[in-house]
């Protein structure tokens, strides 16, 4: 990458009663590859936790959660003030490419994706190009269902789902409800998993293909380019729906 290229900015939503200063520590388990041409930016939630966290002990405080919910997963308390308030952070500290989260933090990265593509949020924000789900799920309220996965969401996503994850089910019908979704399993739990060398090679290739994909089309958008140029390049981007393993060498959160 050449000093005029931009880095592509994902927004990265960290899990329930967590923190980004959390997410960020276990994304760096990922060989640095993988978001080379990418800025990850990792906010905190907007509520402090209001019970206990699984990672006391494990990382310091504070904890944060996006919004509460029932066990059913059913009836949720402070959700549209979340959305609201991640839309507004999209818009000040934006524009950004992408999105990542893991848990709660990839339900939501979802559904903004979901409402966007439906017109309902973020319509003064160009369209969010990729979503990286990690033990996401759908929401179960069918005023949110009925919105947000209506349609297959065109855009492109690699959706990560353990064997032994209390959300695995949940998990794989989050990737369905997205066009041509690459899914990634590994044999471990409620986590985010270590890559193996396949699965690090897989999803550099992945994000590569991403940037690649963009950076074509931001020149073919200049004055004077060719577009005919990028061709090769967007057809190489193409995602298929497939399915790999990810060996997790570790089964801490």
């Amino acid at each position: 990458m050449t000093g005029q290229e931009k880095k592509m900015k994902v927004l990265c939503l960290h899990g329930f009663r967590t923190s980004g200063g959390f997410l960020r520590k276990q994304i760096s388990k990922w060989d640095p590859s993988i978001f080379q041409h990418f800025q990850l930016d990792y906010p905190d939630g907007i509520f402090l936790a209001g019970g206990k966290s699984d990672i006391e002990g494990v990382f310091p405080p504070p904890y944060y959660e996006w919004f509460q919910y029932n066990k059913e997963f059913t009836e949720y308390e402070n959700l549209e003030e979340c959305i609201s308030y991640l839309c507004d952070y999209m818009m000040k500290n934006g524009p950004f490419d992408g999105l990542l989260g893991f848990s709660q933090g990839a339900v939501l990265a979802a559904v903004l994706a979901g409402y966007q593509a439906q017109g309902q949020v973020l319509k003064d924000h160009p369209p969010i190009k990729f979503l990286v789900s990690i033990s996401g799920s759908m929401f179960r309220d069918p005023s949110i269902c009925g919105i947000a996965y209506r349609d297959p969401i065109k855009v492109k996503s690699v959706h990560f789902i353990g064997e032994k994850d209390w959300l695995k089910l949940p998990s794989e019908d989050l990737a369905s409800a997205f066009d041509n979704p690459l899914v990634l399993r590994h044999p471990q739990g409620h986590t985010v998993p270590r890559l193996d060398e396949g699965a690090v090679k897989q999803l550099s290739e992945w994000t590569e293909s991403i940037f690649r994909s963009n950076l074509a089309n931001d020149h073919a958008s200049r004055p004077g380019s060719v577009e005919s140029n990028t061709s090769s390049i967007e057809q190489g981007a193409t995602q298929t729906n497939s399915i790999i393993s990810v060996e997790d060498v570790s089964a801490s959160a």
